[in-house]
């Protein structure tokens, strides 16, 4: 298969095995473009791209905007902050006025979950989640399945972890769904009540004993605590989370085998990580950034049908 069986990428729920594969393969051939003296290919020159960001976002828009200009997109960039959004102007009005300008492919995060499949429904254009709510990521998951294969090969029957606040995290959601079409198995580690009730459901396991958890784990994937999304006190303090489920040398160095650590940033450093692990050997962070840019171009590429 050489093409998406999808028009848009809204969650890894909604896509197949065979997509995920397809978008792993085809970011390969963009990280050789990436780490070419002219990162540049004109792939996309024919497009226009309208990047839609209604929540604040350093790391995944700066990605974004990097991949469409290593495939020679045009950009136009919206921020709701600076719009008429703030005067009252609706998501689909918004869209629609973009749209009117030509536009051939909206890459949109949104602080309600939904909202790019509501998009999806009514118009046109590709439609590429960068995140709605604590709903789903999808290009986070990919390339940290990418990042993840880069160093242990199939993920088939590995063990990951995801650590810290699964509650709040389109992160977790979504790397659930993307690990679990791989083959690995996946086991969730936090307070309780960062935990969702049924989380089970999706076919993972719970561990509360972050030890426990460490040891069995190939690759521990520890998420931020989103304190901004949380509207009542669902851990004593910070300085006791860190105590209990944060990633630290010493815990490290307890283990029978090194482990891999990813964290989708920005880094609460010293409270769910140490900065001497965060920057250590076994740290893959800035991997994760780094294909990140190839991962979204795979994306983009293949929605536009280039493929």
């Amino acid at each position: 298969m050489s093409h998406l069986s999808t028009k848009h990428l809204i969650g890894i729920k909604d896509i197949t095995k065979s997509d995920i594969e397809l978008i792993l393969q085809t970011a390969s051939t963009f990280k050789e473009v990436i780490n070419r003296p002219i990162k540049k290919v004109p792939t996309l020159r024919d497009m226009t791209i309208a990047n839609l960001f209604f929540e604040n976002s350093t790391r995944t828009r700066t990605s974004f905007e990097l991949a469409q200009k290593r495939l020679s997109a045009d950009i136009v960039n919206f921020t709701s902050s600076s719009s008429s959004v703030k005067k009252g102007e609706t998501l689909l009005d918004t869209v629609n006025n973009i749209l009117a300008m030509k536009v051939d492919m909206v890459v949109m995060r949104h602080p309600s979950p939904g909202a790019p499949n509501f998009l999806a429904n009514h118009i046109n254009a590709n439609i590429l989640n960068a995140g709605d709510g604590t709903h789903e990521h999808p290009t986070q998951a990919l390339l940290d399945a990418y990042s993840m294969q880069e160093k242990l090969g199939d993920l088939k029957g590995k063990n990951i972890l995801i650590l810290g606040d699964i509650m709040h995290s389109r992160v977790a959601l979504s790397n659930i769904y993307c690990l679990s079409k791989l083959g690995a198995n996946v086991k969730l580690c936090g307070p309780p009540t960062l935990i969702p009730k049924h989380i089970t459901e999706l076919g993972v396991s719970v561990e509360y004993n972050i030890q426990k958890a460490l040891e069995w784990c190939d690759v521990a994937n520890v998420l931020r605590i989103q304190l901004e999304r949380q509207n009542i006190k669902l851990f004593p303090s910070i300085r006791e989370y860190s105590l209990y489920f944060g990633v630290n040398k010493k815990r490290l160095e307890t283990l029978k085998r090194p482990i891999i650590i990813m964290h989708p940033g920005p880094i609460n450093r010293g409270v769910e990580l140490t900065s001497d692990v965060a920057d250590s050997e076994h740290s893959i962070i800035l991997d994760q950034v780094e294909n990140g840019v190839a991962v979204r171009m795979a994306c983009m590429y293949l929605l536009a049908g280039k493929a």
